[in-house]
């Protein structure tokens, strides 16, 4: 089942080694229940901007894909924005600080050098 068309009781689970889809149950793990737009880390709500959480809808509807710079932008930003990779660092490393177990050695959101980035996906 894709991310988009996820029902109420699917989630996915945001974790160390990546994003697995899983059913929901009593797991105190990260994860982002799509449907109510609510990402959790360790039990707890985090609270992202709008264009964040577009930004993690786009990487969890591709894990384990790697999304092109222009990719993202284009996605998120629109059409006009593709050369402003500045807008993607900045955006990236808030999600990291907010959703990495440590931000500066990132287990979920991999650099791809020169090309873009990848959401890790775990089988």
């Amino acid at each position: 089942m894709s991310a988009s068309g996820m029902g109420g009781c699917t989630a996915l689970l945001i974790a160390a080694g990546g994003v697995k889809r899983w059913m929901r149950s009593a797991m105190p793990m990260p994860r982002m229940l799509m449907t109510a737009r609510v990402v959790t880390v360790k039990g707890k709500e985090v609270k992202l901007s709008a264009t964040e959480y577009s930004l993690l809808r786009l990487f969890v509807r591709h894990a384990g894909k790697v999304l092109t710079h222009r990719q993202i932008l284009r996605e998120v930003w629109g059409p006009n924005h593709v050369n402003h990779t500045h807008y993607l660092r900045v955006y990236l490393a808030h999600l990291r600080e907010k959703l990495e177990a440590n931000p500066a050695r990132p287990d979920l959101f991999i650099t791809e050098p020169g090309v873009g980035y990848r959401l890790v996906e775990k089988e």
